[in-house]
């Protein structure tokens, strides 16, 4: 596999941003042999980090590279600080814009990566895991299938959160930064279920949603609650839990099933 580190201009981010890029183009042609996923063409997969981390997160914790050539796969894993995905207050934080249309249509360009929603999917984990949620929910012209590992769906838990507050994770001004008015969640495109719900009103079917979460993890009653939620609202959900905690073991534990699940025809 080719492993590349670009940088380029990003508007929506007012800045020069890096990401990082694997690409299976070099493989032997004997790794091929009796590979049907080399029957098709290369399927993209825009790979998210969770909160404190970056763009080399899933380099470093996990097979992914190894994962990118067995199933005939492009990653691409940009930087998202702290931001959740979402286009936040100020000038050069739209991290959603920058996510859900200026990188992925700049790699397509770049890269000759496929320009169907049905050969391109966006997942991640923890913080990650809500933004390729949310972001799948936002642009589901561009994204066939979504999937998030111990998502952070925490929009019901910091709603209504009150000024001078905190959780075990952060206090209300970096929420109300990142989510804006915290009392207004039910309503903002912020809110996964709220574009859930909207696009349902407009007739839409919800692409496809892969979930896991682990026993042990801090996040798993928040998982159960969007988990209803999708199904509630006759959404397709496939959602797995298994013995774990928030940690590489366990995401290293799903990754491969939710690349087999996005990738299947």
């Amino acid at each position: 596999m080719s492993t590349l580190q670009v940088s380029t201009f990003s508007v929506a981010l007012s800045r020069i941003v890096s990401f990082n890029v694997i690409l299976p183009d070099d493989l032997m042609p004997e790794m091929k042999i009796n590979n049907p996923n080399y029957d098709r063409g290369t399927k993209t997969l825009v790979l998210l980090h969770g909160f404190s981390g970056n763009s080399n997160d899933w380099l470093m914790g996990s097979l992914i590279q190894e994962l990118s050539g067995k199933y005939n796969l492009a990653l691409i894993m940009p930087s998202g600080e702290n931001s959740f995905y979402l286009n936040g207050l100020g000038t050069g934080r739209a991290y959603e814009t920058f996510t859900g249309v200026e990188l992925i249509n700049y790699c397509r360009k770049a890269f000759g990566l496929s320009d169907k929603k049905e050969d391109t999917f966006i997942g991640g984990l923890s913080m990650g895991g809500f933004g390729a949620i949310h972001t799948a929910l936002k642009y589901p012209e561009t994204f066939g299938k979504m999937f998030g590992l111990s998502s952070a769906l925490i929009v019901n838990e910091i709603k209504g959160m009150e000024p001078g507050s905190k959780n075990d994770v952060a206090d209300y001004d970096y929420y109300h930064q990142v989510f804006g008015d915290l009392n207004q969640l039910d309503k903002s495109e912020n809110n996964p279920e709220f574009l859930v719900s909207e696009r349902i009103k407009a007739g839409d079917t919800i692409q496809p949603v892969y979930m896991a979460c682990g026993t042990e993890d801090f996040l798993l009653a928040e998982n159960h609650a969007f988990r209803d939620f999708l199904l509630e609202n006759k959404v397709i959900v496939t959602y797995k839990e298994s013995t774990g905690i928030h940690d590489w073991k366990f995401w290293n534990a799903y990754i491969e099933q939710a690349i087999v699940w996005a990738t299947a025809e």
